[in-house]
């Protein structure tokens, strides 16, 4: 994905975080509902490094994650994407999703990662991605499930207050 790229589905569409994007995130990151499998909810320099961030992963490698955005609307309701990160002790490509609590149960996450998904296996050519998520968080876990992942295994998370989490994977074969 070349930096700025779009990536569109029926009801969404997720493009690279802007500074002007600060506001509508922090809410949404420092929501405690939102953020409840989360470390904490996010501080205001946390909202600042996530888009800093998000934004040198676009400009480096053209992905990272984004903004979520209802087309009907035009609202933020959280963010998709991928990142190269550590998990469990391997370095992968970690799909992560995060949807603001007032729009769950609508399939945004599933129809999010989903895109995100095929997008890195179609245009960036990447052959596996992988989804953490702790191990009580079942709706993540479905999201995982119903984008085709498989479950791997169960470890002890680091980055997340060393609870135990689910590593879940997706392979594409490239001879299909």
């Amino acid at each position: 994905m070349s930096p700025g790229e779009t990536i569109e589905t029926e009801r969404l569409f997720m493009r690279p975080p802007s500074s002007k994007d600060f506001e509508t995130l922090h809410g949404i990151f420092s929501d405690p509902t939102t953020m409840s499998f989360w470390p904490v909810p996010f501080a205001e320099d946390d909202t600042r490094r996530w888009i800093s961030r998000s934004l040198n992963d676009h400009a480096e490698s053209g992905f990272g994650r984004q903004p979520v955005i209802l087309k009907s609307s035009g609202e933020v309701i959280g963010d998709c994407g991928i990142v190269r990160a550590e998990v469990a002790g391997e370095p992968e490509y970690d799909l992560g999703y995060v949807i603001h609590h007032p729009f769950w149960g609508n399939g945004y996450a599933v129809e999010a990662a989903e895109a995100c998904k095929h997008h890195a296996v179609e245009r960036l050519g990447i052959r596996r991605l992988v989804a953490n998520m702790p191990v009580n968080h079942t709706a993540s876990e479905r999201v995982a499930q119903k984008i085709g992942m498989r479950w791997e295994k169960t470890f002890r998370n680091r980055r997340n207050r060393n609870i135990e989490t689910h590593l879940y994977a997706f392979e594409s074969n490239p001879g299909l």
